[in-house]
């Protein structure tokens, strides 16, 4: 049976605005459901990176915090730290990244946990049975809530072709640990005819695996080299080059990295039958992760906000929403018209079905939706 994903569109009037339209969506979608009285409600969002300006708008969660609280939860919002060195790396610097952006107790009304604790090592050992794990390594405050509340900004990503609910939840609620054996399956190349030797990737390596070396080719000076012995493949370099001269070479197959977040994914969601959904939003579509400290042009226009309590489906529809659309003028994909691939587009090393395929087999949900609109309130 297809799964049944909800849809609105972003058109408003004077008797509906975008928040009501939300709390529409939420009841419509049935994740009222998901919530009971006294809970421990997890909200799992993306904090955003100081400088990126692409993530969630506070008022959105402010909205979702005052609907879990009418059902009588307890909500909390939270994200486990990055493995990449950034501003979300421990819990002091993604509170104080998560306050400066807006997600402030006073603006929000709920506290903010972070899921893996002061340094990444605050985790659950979640037994699963998937091809890659037998055990995955989970944030313990988003382990041990009641209930969850996934709320994810839909967008490109650099390893994983777009960064939708699956991700949101596989990658984001691993530990730092988990983090890494996520990413074993990368290791960055270096175009060195393209380095500029600026060593702005050497200082955002959070393994120190990049060295500068003397180089000889087309150009004399010193470029960056990758110490593979130390690689954790975390992919920050790539997304920090502004110079095109990082690309990601799979040690094994660009698959397994999918497989292994979806994997994760379901020991996210693991014991809490019932009583996770899921809301996406499908605008300011940008190329790149908001965890890098920038965010570039949408892909295409804004699309709408969906719903489902079923991740797999969620994504197929939010990721055949953003190719029926063209691409938007002044993109990096500007021309591109609608029917084709906006992620391959942007990200041509890298193909994005594995991780729906890989779901879908180990139980996560299903491929086959449909799509219901939701009108105004």
């Amino acid at each position: 049976m297809p799964a049944k994903v909800y849809y609105t569109n972003l058109r408003t009037n004077s008797k509906a605005g975008l928040l009501d339209k939300l709390e529409r969506l939420f009841k419509e979608a049935g994740l009222n459901q998901v919530v009971d009285e006294d809970d421990l409600v997890a909200i799992k969002l993306h904090f955003g990176e100081l400088g990126n300006m692409a993530y969630l708008r506070p008022p959105y969660l402010r909205r979702l915090v005052q609907i879990i609280k009418k059902l009588g939860g307890k909500p909390f919002l939270t994200d486990a730290n990055t493995l990449y060195v950034g501003s979300r790396a421990n819990a002091v610097d993604h509170l104080e990244t998560a306050i400066a952006n807006g997600f402030d107790y006073s603006v929000i009304g709920a506290p903010l946990v972070i899921a893996d604790g002061l340094t990444g090592k605050d985790y659950v050992k979640v037994p699963i049975q998937g091809e890659h794990f037998q055990e995955v390594n989970i944030g313990s405050a988003a382990h041990h809530a009641d209930a969850m509340i996934v709320m994810t900004h839909f967008k490109g990503h650099e390893l994983t072709g777009f960064g939708g609910t699956i991700k949101n939840l596989g990658m984001g609620l691993g530990s730092r640990s988990g983090k890494q054996q996520m990413h074993s399956d990368i290791l960055p190349r270096i175009n060195q005819d393209k380095c500029t030797g600026c060593t702005k990737c050497m200082r955002w390596c959070p393994a120190m695996a990049i060295a500068m070396i003397e180089w000889g080719g087309n150009k004399s000076g010193h470029v960056s080299s990758i110490i593979e012995e130390k690689c954790w493949g975390c992919g920050e370099c790539i997304v920090t080059c502004t110079f095109g001269a990082m690309k990601p070479n799979w040690r094994t197959t660009p698959e397994a990295a999918q497989e292994k977040i979806a994997e994760y994914a379901l020991g996210a969601v693991q014991g809490k039958e019932g009583k996770v959904g899921f809301i996406s939003f499908v605008m300011d579509i940008s190329p790149d992760c908001d965890c890098v400290h920038f965010n570039d042009l949408p892909i295409v226009a804004d699309i709408g906000i969906l719903a489902s309590t079923d991740p797999v489906a969620l994504d197929k529809a939010c990721v055949d929403l953003v190719n029926s659309r063209p691409a938007q003028l002044g993109s990096v994909i500007e021309g591109l018209p609608a029917g084709q691939d906006k992620f391959k587009a942007v990200h041509p090393d890298v193909d994005w079905e594995p991780q729906l395929i890989h779901a879908q087999k180990i139980g996560l949900g299903t491929m086959e939706y449909q799509l219901i609109e939701v009108g105004s309130v």
